[in-house]
């Protein structure tokens, strides 16, 4: 079973984040990232690059993951 700390360190290798927390069950994760990737990018796409950094393991190993991105800008301001 995937832990919380195998899903970080999967994301850490594929991007570079400021701040990287993962939670979960072993089945599903919660995540907060923040990353300079993510600026000027739509949601979308900065989800699109995590997944991008998790690979195959998205379909194998990791059954759902909820995230929340933000770029250092978005993550400095937010309430």
């Amino acid at each position: 079973m995937v832990t919380p700390e195998q899903v970080k360190q999967y994301i850490a290798a594929g991007l570079a984040c400021e701040v990287l927390e993962v939670s979960g069950d072993g089945h599903h994760f919660e995540a907060v990232i923040v990353a300079r990737a993510f600026d000027g990018l739509p949601r979308v796409r900065q989800h699109q690059l995590v997944y991008q950094a998790l690979g195959e393991r998205m379909r194998e190993e990791i059954h759902a993951l909820s995230m929340k991105t933000y770029s250092p800008h978005e993550w400095k301001n937010q309430p």
